[in-house]
């Protein structure tokens, strides 16, 4: 398929996007009639029990309901029929809930006031909720919100007046909510990377293709795929206002040093970075280097190793939204209970990068 239209809302936020992609390549019919999922390449949108051959995740978009996947340009799997999904309970609830936060962009809908409307107590709604979409009811409506933001931000319009636009209570509120979604501040944000001069280089590694981005000053991004024009075209989403060019070799020596990184002939890596961020990532981020190679922290011991013991969930984000990955180790971060938790280029690369850490930590 050649291009589409941005989907519009009702889509799923981000932060739900886990859960619901799990149901998808689980075929789980519990979570048909909550959400739909379109395939990118096809045109397609289908039910999540469609027993259809799975997609690759970058080439699929959720949505909460048919419509939706229809206003942006999708058309109706003819084998799973998704508009006759039989309906259930939990689908009910989940796309009562979503349409009541949906129909009052600008106010804030409480969660006793949602409980009231759908019947539960608020507690059974809240539980109810989060385990269907894997966020709670005031996740959804913040991300929504967010993307919102976002996209008056990148209409042109200054803080101010996006904040008015989607009206944000206090700009205190905004920048709680932009730091852990933006990755930055909102202003920043709007800049996306205005002012700064970026050449990148994609090469073959024991890991996919791998994008090396950078000023003079440092590195601004390293990505993990498997296809070229995705990996630019995510760069230029993460700096959508730079000047960004395919370089001629400029960056050779970082680009090879971390080749060699993640063949594991290169035990150490120590290079600049040049990256957008906040304060509070940037310390994480220094945190994250001073782990040994193939060792591994939990969330909760970064969170004390930077003086802020309480501030883990804000710490998962800050790993989560980190550009550089390799240079800036988030592979070396991982659950309590020792299990490899999330990765943004794919838990087997994670699991990879460690097994092939602690190798090469073995040899010197």
């Amino acid at each position: 398929m050649s291009t589409l239209p941005n989907p519009i809302l009702p889509a799923i936020p981000a932060l739900a996007r886990r859960r619901c992609l799990a149901a998808v390549a689980l075929h789980d019919s519990r979570m048909d009639g909550v959400f739909v999922y379109a395939v990118r390449s096809t045109g397609v949108y289908c039910r999540p029990s469609c027993p259809s051959r799975r997609p690759r995740t970058r080439q699929i978009l959720l949505f909460i309901q048919p419509d939706a996947a229809e206003r942006a340009g999708f058309r109706a799997c003819r084998r799973c029929q998704p508009r006759r999904a039989r309906s259930n309970p939990l689908a009910d609830l989940v796309r009562r809930v979503c349409s009541e936060i949906e129909n009052h962009p600008d106010d804030s809908v409480s969660l006793q006031e949602l409980a009231e409307r759908t019947g539960l107590s608020a507690a059974h709604l809240q539980r109810t909720f989060r385990q269907a979409m894997g966020i709670s009811p005031r996740q959804y409506a913040d991300a929504l919100r967010v993307a919102r933001f976002k996209s008056e931000l990148r209409k042109g319009k200054d803080v101010t007046t996006a904040l008015h636009e989607v009206s944000y209570g206090s700009t205190s509120r905004l920048y709680e909510k932009s730091d852990a979604q933006l990755g930055m501040t909102p202003a920043t944000y709007r800049r996306g990377g205005r002012g700064m001069n970026i050449s990148y280089t994609i090469a073959p590694s024991s890991l996919g293709r791998v994008l090396v981005a950078a000023t003079e000053r440092g590195i601004s991004a390293v990505y993990l795929g498997e296809r070229d024009a995705d990996l630019a075209a995510a760069l230029r989403k993460e700096y959508p206002h730079a000047e960004i060019r395919r370089g001629s070799g400029e960056h050779s020596k970082w680009v090879r040093a971390i080749v060699r990184h993640l063949a594991g002939t290169n035990h150490r890596l120590d290079l600049p970075t040049d990256v957008v961020a906040t304060a509070f990532q940037r310390r994480v981020w220094e945190a994250l280097r001073s782990i040994p190679p193939g060792a591994t922290r939990t969330y909760s011991e970064v969170a004390q190793s930077i003086g802020q013991p309480s501030a883990v969930r804000a710490v998962a984000r800050a790993c989560a939204t980190n550009p550089a990955a390799i240079v800036v180790p988030c592979h070396r971060v991982v659950r309590t209970d020792g299990t490899l938790g999330g990765y943004r280029w794919g838990l087997e690369r994670k699991r990879s990068l460690l097994d092939q850490e602690r190798r090469a930590a073995k040899r010197a």
